[in-house]
């Protein structure tokens, strides 16, 4: 009986402390899991805090670098934009000072055209005719030498016949080739019309196709260096026919005071007429 008891005293402490130990331990376990849960709900919490707090940073600052790149982009895109017109600007300045340089270079182009040789050539034969005068030159010195001694004012009673008569023919020998020194400078001026008109036709040509001012400039200039030479053509034309006729005239005038010279010796008393062979043309 005593054994049973106890047993049964044994058996209820033992289940006592089964029950108290189970108890426990759901306690325990259901403290520990409330526990986890608030933790793990306040880790959660902590981490949406941290990441909310992370995302607003980062938006932050995406937002201001966002702002920063616009900003820098749009100075950037303004400075190229200057950039590019002053770019503009300098190759424009620079087309229009190569131009100008252009239009310097083609108004002190010279004319690749010259008549000058040409113009030369013909005022020397000019002159080569004029220096060509036969008998009597054109040389003040020798006119007036010849003058006084074939053309005098009046010849003196004691001049012979035979001298009168040779003055006469020199003096006819001195028109007569006068008259053939103003026909061949006439036929010399005529012969050179011809390159006259060329040396014009092409010096108007290069005029007209001219690049610049001084192109032009020398085209006018020859324009009117042929123009002077074709005066100096017409001055030797004048020169030549003017000798000729003043020759002419002189031996006029000088036959004219041996005519009176010789009427005066044949009337003269005692000295009459005495015929004698007189040659008026050499062979």
């Amino acid at each position: 009986m005593r054994i049973g008891i106890r047993l049964a005293v044994t058996s209820l402490v033992l289940a006592s402390i089964v029950i108290s130990a189970v108890g426990v331990s759901l306690l325990w376990w259901r403290t520990a899991e409330q526990n986890s849960h608030t933790l793990a709900a306040t880790i959660d919490e902590q981490i949406v805090s941290a990441v909310e707090k992370e995302l607003d940073t980062i938006t932050t600052q995406a937002r201001a670098a966002h702002t920063a790149i616009r900003t820098l982009f749009v100075q950037n895109v303004l400075q190229t934009a200057r950039a590019l017109q002053q770019i503009n600007n300098q190759i424009t300045s620079l087309q229009n000072q190569t131009q100008m340089l252009l239009n310097q270079a083609k108004n002190l182009a010279s004319l690749p055209y010259s008549s000058l040789q040409t113009i030369d050539q013909s005022l020397a034969a000019t002159q080569q005719l004029l220096n060509q005068a036969q008998r009597l030159a054109y040389n003040i010195s020798q006119i007036d030498q010849t003058f006084q001694r074939l053309y005098p004012q009046s010849y003196g009673g004691a001049t012979s016949s035979q001298q009168l008569v040779s003055d006469a023919q020199s003096r006819w020998q001195n028109s007569l080739a006068g008259y053939q020194d103003a026909l061949r400078v006439q036929a010399g001026v005529v012969q050179a019309l011809d390159t006259t008109r060329m040396e014009t036709d092409a010096l108007v040509g290069s005029s007209q196709s001219a690049v610049g001012v001084l192109q032009s400039s020398q085209a006018g200039n020859q324009l009117i260096a042929l123009q002077t030479k074709q005066l100096a053509d017409l001055t030797a034309v004048i020169a030549a026919q003017s000798r000729a006729q003043s020759l002419d005239g002189a031996r006029a005038t000088a036959n004219q005071e041996q005519a009176r010279v010789q009427l005066n010796q044949f009337l003269t008393n005692g000295q009459g007429y005495q015929a004698q062979t007189v040659q008026m043309f050499h062979q």
